[in-house]
């Protein structure tokens, strides 16, 4: 993928997707859901969910190609240090997980675009797992 009027320099997935208003979309219809999900909402201590949305927003434009705001703004993403308060494990992860793969779903992009977003998307939240549970402390 090229972009026009460039053949040398590749299209990024941030200009493939349409830019901002696609990322808006996608954490939008993401914290939607985060609203009302009983295990993810209390991790946000804002009122309001927009400014972890702008985050979101802001740091997803910047890894997929988009302008280097978030960085600007906020420095090295560090995102294992920044979500070391919160208690994210399997239950965590698989919320986070459902909610993020309806917002990609409804964002209706090509196959091979929403595989390359959703594959980082799922990479990321196993990456952010801080508490490992031990299978035979339930029984």
């Amino acid at each position: 993928m090229t972009s026009p009027g460039d053949s040398d320099r590749p299209v990024t997935l941030f200009e493939a997707v349409g830019g901002e208003p696609t990322f808006r979309k996608l954490v939008d219809e993401f914290y939607a859901g985060v609203a009302t999900d009983p295990l993810l909402r209390p991790m946000y201590p804002e009122e309001d969910l927009g400014p972890a949305a702008d985050r979101l927003t802001l740091f997803l434009m910047q890894y997929w190609g988009g302008p280097n705001t978030y960085s600007a703004q906020r420095g090295h993403p560090r995102l294992r240090i920044r979500h070391a308060p919160f208690r994210i494990g399997a239950a965590e992860r698989d919320a986070w997980l459902h909610h993020m793969r309806r917002a990609v779903d409804r964002l209706d992009l090509p196959p091979e675009i929403a595989t390359a977003l959703w594959n980082y998307l799922e990479r990321a939240a196993y990456f952010m797992v801080n508490v490992v549970e031990d299978p035979a402390a339930g029984a």
